[in-house]
């Protein structure tokens, strides 16, 4: 029988018809007895796809991870960049040499205001040199060594500074308070021509500051009749609590042999500022 339906269905076409009915209802057969060999590989592939999306998602995470902290920097330097044109800006603008120097370190001592730079010595800093920042007095040097410097802040009790008010050229001496950003003015009269709001710039007495440099305003002024003073309060200019670059200045024009190749910028006789050789 076999043999007859091969012989009949090489010669002729009677079969198809009996062919295509035989496959149509044998074909669920054909996908069952595939199914568990479709499944293997479904299944496979989809786990091989899950496995290399999980490493390409830690890969993606690593690398989001490490722009995120460029990201960081670069906003810093940004930062920082802004900060170091103002205070080149600064210093083509005053009369004296000064030299830029970065905060290394705050001394965390209950009621001393003192920071550390990393300029000494070897750049020709010397003790009780003025320190400014973009805004204004900062402080003045009380500590040098080769590499660094030690900064008493104008808001540490133990020191003082004579100012004057700007507007109309009243002296007197601001002390700090220990407390930051405040500083006190106790040897005024209760009818001293001073008003909240007014500017209190360097004296020059001493010998200690220049001349002209903005210490700090005036933000209370409270008579006082059964004093012989009044009590005045003021806010310095100076960002002592943020800022990281300071200028630190010499009292005159004359060059001063540096140990480093960062050179101090210094006026000219025409006033205008320029690089020492």
């Amino acid at each position: 029988m076999s043999v007859s339906l091969l012989i009949a269905d090489f010669r002729g076409t009677q079969l198809h018809a009996l062919r295509s009915m035989l496959s149509f209802t044998l074909y669920p057969l054909q996908s069952l007895a595939s199914l568990p060999v479709d499944l293997y590989h479904s299944l496979s592939s989809t786990i091989v796809s899950f496995v290399e999306l999980q490493k390409e998602n830690q890969r993606l995470k690593q690398t989001q991870l490490i722009n995120d902290a460029r990201l960081l920097k670069l906003a810093a330097l940004e930062k920082e960049n802004i900060r170091l044109r103002v205070l080149l800006e600064n210093s083509f603008q005053l009369g004296e040499q000064v030299l830029v120097a970065e905060l290394l370190s705050v001394k965390l001592v209950p009621y001393e205001h003192t920071v550390v730079v990393n300029k000494g010595s070897r750049f020709g800093i010397h003790t009780k040199q003025p320190v400014l920042d973009a805004n204004g007095i900062v402080g003045q040097v009380i500590r040098v060594l080769p590499n660094s410097s030690e900064v008493m802040m104008i808001t540490d009790p133990g020191h003082a500074i004579p100012v004057e008010v700007n507007r109309n050229g009243l002296r007197t001496i601001a002390f700090g308070t220990g407390q930051p950003n405040r500083l006190h003015l106790p040897f005024l009269a209760n009818n001293a021509d001073i008003v909240p709001g007014d500017l209190l710039v360097t004296s020059g007495l001493g010998g200690g500051f220049p001349a002209g440099y903005p210490v700090a305003v005036v933000d209370k002024f409270e008579a006082r009749p059964d004093k012989s003073f009044a009590t005045i309060y003021a806010t310095p200019k100076a960002q002592l609590e943020t800022s990281r670059e300071f200028l630190i200045v010499w009292s005159d024009s004359t060059p001063v042999e540096l140990g480093s190749p960062q050179i101090p910028v210094a006026p000219d006789k025409g006033g205008k500022a320029h690089v020492q050789p």
